[in-house]
């Protein structure tokens, strides 16, 4: 099977939402009323059922102009994945289309993997019960795996009309995307292709306007390597020696104290 991506050429986007719409019709997710932040932008960020928001900043150009620079912003399921390290549980996994998904039968809803994300993309959504007990369960964007799975495209880049999302082969749409990079150099000088290779490149690629952070994401996002080994070396090796169970409660409370020394350093120096 070949390699595929969603390609969001933020350049071509002229702020009409549709991909929030379909993103919401297509997952049966409930509506969420905010209150005027000032700004055209509809919902401040995303949250555990709202998957995809369209961001607006607005730029002043050297004549004196403006421009709008809108991005689409879902999650851009990483390769190598912060949220699927840090989760105890086991319960996020790739799948065959490198989408990034959440087993809700799985999660526990302990959060971790919501500390863990650099885009903010994957949260905590609060559920009831039969006998009236809250619970919590992660939830974000899946890239329409389901979809996928029948052979349709994204339902954000079905519904986009200005053609900024496409989803196709992985290799033609990189070559597409340097090809679109050259053209657009000239209006926009500091215009790149988003596709961090410190988590190993995202199954969502940004062609971009501006350099990352004038859209609100992080120029080199990694994972800690403390995460890493916790998952991929010291899990695996004591599950076979102490049993699932005990590995999982272990594994609450390291990724729990990694967070709190993360929490901590970065009350500490601040962000940048």
């Amino acid at each position: 099977m070949a390699e595929t991506i969603k390609l969001v050429d933020v350049t071509k986007c002229d702020g009409c939402r549709a991909c929030m719409v379909s993103c919401k019709n297509w997952n049966d997710l409930p509506s969420e009323i905010e209150e005027f932040h000032g700004s055209y932008q509809s919902h401040e960020k995303m949250t555990a059922n709202t998957w995809n928001v369209l961001t607006f900043n607005e730029q002043e150009r050297k004549d004196g102009g403006l421009d709008w620079l809108f991005r689409h912003s879902s999650c851009l399921h990483c390769t190598e994945a912060a949220c699927e390290k840090a989760c105890p549980e086991n319960a996020i996994s790739h799948t065959e289309f490198g989408s990034v998904v959440v087993d809700y039968d799985t999660c526990v809803g302990c959060g971790y993997c919501v500390q863990a994300c650099s885009f903010d993309a994957i949260n905590l959504a609060t559920y009831i019960d039969k006998n009236g007990k809250e619970f919590r369960k992660a939830q974000k964007c899946t890239q329409c795996t389901d979809r996928l799975e029948e052979g349709l495209q994204p339902a954000c880049a079905t519904a986009c009309h200005t053609g900024a999302i496409v989803y196709g082969d992985k290799d033609e749409l990189l070559s597409s995307a340097e090809e679109r990079l050259s053209q657009i150099k000239e209006r926009y000088p500091n215009a790149n292709i988003y596709n961090p290779q410190g988590i190993r490149g995202t199954n969502t690629v940004y062609i971009l306007a501006d350099k990352p952070t004038t859209y609100g994401l992080p120029e080199n996002p990694k994972v800690a390597l403390s995460q890493i080994v916790w998952k991929d070396y010291a899990q695996p090796i004591g599950k076979a020696m102490l049993g699932v169970t005990s590995m999982a409660v272990i594994g609450a409370f390291i990724t729990n104290t990694l967070n709190k020394k993360n929490d901590s350093s970065e009350g500490d120096h601040g962000h940048e």
